[in-house]
Order: structure tokens, then C-alpha cells, then sequence
């Protein structure tokens, strides 16, 4: 019997998926966490072959998850609506073993789970051509630096706040913004922000 968790936090997909789950002879679904921080305490709780895992979470994305449950025997299966070569890069640095899309339909999720048992790995082709196929490898083209400089125009931060917490000049940081701009292709910090979640790439 694979015994499997399953993280979403839509409670009416939390509810069909596991239903649908647990008409299959061979599997039962052990438990349900309705974010990332919960699905990894019910991993360890319960040791289950699999966990099935949705990406954006309260508290905890399936994201974080999977990087904290990386060294921990249990299958993750990513199951998500966004096709996108930042988080596919980190999935795969985490070590998930399947990748899948939610509007595929269940037979294939169900077959994924028995072939990810089986101990091989599953991405949904559509990831594959976007993270090899255009020449988009999901490589964030930002320094460490510049990317927390982004994360704080996120948060919200002033030009001089970023320059206090980050000991620079206001200056030093406008350039930041001027070349963060210039390497993501876009015309303003909003455009930069939205180009920077698209890609996944937001820490």
C-alpha cells in the first residue's frame, strides 16, 4: 500500500484529490496539510511513501517544503497550475522526484505516483521544454547582492531604507536599481518585481 500526504491549500481540491486517491486499490492517502509547514510536520510524523505537494502555500510554500524534507526518505510530487523554470530549477535542487501540472488529468497523477515509487522521476514535459527547450534555463541573472536589493523594493523599502539596512549609500543603491532594470529587460521596479515572482526566482 503506498501510503501518501497530500498539501493544498484549497480545501475542495485538498478533499477531491485525496477521495480520488483513495479509490485506487493500492494507495491511501494518510494525511491532509492545508500548507508547507504543516505537510512537513505530518511527513515526519507519519512517514509516508509520498508526499503530494501544491507550491503556493500559506506559512510555508510546497517550495520551502521540499527543501526542508530534502534529506528526508519520502517521494515530494510537486503538483501545481504554474508552469514556471524558477521553481521547476528549485524543485529539482530540493530534490523532488515529479514535477506535474494540475490540469492533467488524474490517471496521470495516479501512474506518476506508482512510477515515482518505483524509484524514477516524472517532470511534466511542458517544464522540460521550458527550462531546456527556448534557451531559458531559469538561471536568475541577478547577484546575490542585487537580488536582496529586489526583495526589499518588494517588501516595500525605500531607495534610503535599503541603504541603511544593506550599509550603502543611497546612491549605491540607486545604481543597483538601474542595473537590476537594465538585466531583467523591464522599464520600472514594479515591472522588476513581477518579472522576478514570474520567474520564481524570490527567495
Amino acid at each position: 500500500m503506498i501510503r501518501i500526504v497530500i498539501a493544498e491549500d484549497q480545501g475542495m481540491m485538498l478533499g477531491a484529490l485525496g477521495s480520488l486517491l483513495n479509490m485506487e486499490d493500492d494507495m491511501e492517502v494518510v494525511g491532509k496539510a492545508k500548507n508547507g509547514e504543516e505537510a512537513v510536520q505530518l511527513v515526519r510524523e507519519l512517514e509516508p511513501d509520498v508526499c503530494v505537494m501544491d507550491i503556493e502555500m500559506p506559512v510555508k510554500t510546497g517550495l520551502d517544503a521540499a527543501e526542508e524534507l530534502h534529506e528526508d526518505p519520502c517521494k515530494i510530487i510537486i503538483l501545481t497550475t504554474f508552469a514556471r523554470a524558477g521553481y521547476f530549477e528549485r524543485a529539482r535542487k530540493a530534490g523532488v522526484r515529479g514535477y506535474l501540472l494540475k490540469d492533467s488529468p488524474i490517471e496521470e497523477l495516479v501512474s506518476s505516483i506508482r512510477t515515482i515509487v518505483d524509484g524514477r522521476r516524472i517532470y511534466a514535459p511542458e517544464l522540460v521544454d521550458i527550462a531546456y527547450g527556448d534557451g531559458d534555463a531559469g538561471e536568475n541573472p541577478l547577484t546575490e547582492r542585487e537580488s536582496q536589493v529586489l526583495s526589499l523594493i518588494a517588501e516595500g523599502r525605500s531607495t534610503k531604507e535599503i541603504a541603511g539596512e544593506l550599509f550603502l549609500s543611497p546612491g549605491t543603491v540607486r545604481n543597483y536599481i538601474s542595473t537590476i532594470l537594465d538585466k531583467l529587460d523591464v522599464s520600472n521596479r514594479i515591472e522588476a518585481i513581477s518579472r522576478f515572482k514570474e520567474k520564481g526566482w524570490f527567495k
